[in-house]
């Protein structure tokens, strides 16, 4: 006969059996912390920007003119500073640009920005509530034809009442005339009716809308049709035309005896207008384009 504990006392309990199961999955590096180290080993976007500048032979003043991103601005984005673009759309752009001028394929960049910064690929407006507007406006009133025609008898009634009552005294006044001599004669001269001057000829509607624009210069119309968006023209010396944001609905109109260069922020919420014409474009939304537009039809420069 034995003290102490029984063999059946040292046996592991089912309690124990559950705690040395999840202790080795407590002890396990979380998934979260491991994408983060992984994230952390990937090369910035502004260092892999710099180095492929460096290796196509471009300093940055050459970057900023073929790209019209402004000197400042490629400085912070190749220093992985973000916060001078003005917003994750421009900042996608930007990125798009400087990775196409300098031999790089911008989606891996942009998807690298996307998951660092938290942002996603801004998505096309619903065309729902468009329509639902145009649904619920309200429809135009017909015109009362039964109204118009009961006016238009009384008018009959009355002109035809004033006119037999008007003849009548004219017979008689006629009469009394003839009968106690001639009127005299006025001494006013008579007045010679006027020839009918011939109308100026009106002009042929199917003229088209671009005659009006002067061949001699170049004319561009930017319209926020889809969106507000940041809009930048110069004319062909440089001068600033506007630098600004245009609201959704708003448009602008920019004329230069030469060319108009264009900046877009958010190209596919605008619709352009060059010399009349309007031009087709396949830009994207959030996606920006620089243009440029001299005289003749529409074409880039």
């Amino acid at each position: 006969m034995s003290i102490g504990n029984s063999p059946e006392d040292d046996r592991p309990s089912d309690d124990d059996r559950l705690d040395r199961q999840a202790r080795p999955a407590a002890e396990t590096p979380a998934a979260d912390g491991w994408a983060a180290d992984r994230r952390a080993d990937e090369p910035k976007i502004g260092d892999v920007l710099r180095q492929a500048r460096v290796r196509a032979g471009l300093t940055v003043d050459e970057v900023s003119t073929s790209t019209r991103v402004r000197v400042p601005i490629v400085h912070a984005i190749e220093a992985d500073d973000f916060s001078r673009c003005g917003g994750d759309v421009y900042a996608r752009g930007h990125i798009r640009t400087l990775a196409r001028a300098v031999g790089l394929d911008p989606a891996p960049l942009i998807a690298q920005y996307d998951a660092g910064h938290g942002g996603h690929p801004p998505v096309p407006t619903p065309a729902a509530p468009l329509f639902e507007a145009e649904r619920i406006r309200s429809e135009p009133r017909r015109p009362n034809w039964t109204a118009a025609m009961v006016a238009a008898i009384v008018a009959v009634i009355g002109f035809v009442g004033f006119t037999a009552f008007s003849g009548g005294d004219d017979e008689g006044g006629g009469t009394k005339s003839m009968a106690e001599g001639a009127a005299p004669a006025s001494s006013k001269p008579a007045v010679k009716p006027k020839p009918n001057k011939p109308a100026d000829p009106k002009p042929d509607p199917s003229d088209s809308a671009i005659a009006g624009v002067p061949r001699d210069k170049v004319t561009v119309k930017v319209n926020a049709a889809d969106g507000r968006s940041w809009i930048s023209a110069k004319d062909h010396s440089g001068r600033t035309l506007f630098d600004g944001v245009l609201e959704e609905g708003q448009a602008k109109t920019f004329q230069d005896k030469k060319k108009i260069d264009l900046i877009l922020g958010d190209a596919g919420a605008i619709e352009l207008y060059v010399n009349g014409k309007q031009v087709e474009n396949e830009f994207e939304p959030g996606q920006v384009e620089r243009l440029t537009y001299t005289k003749g039809d529409p074409e880039v420069g």
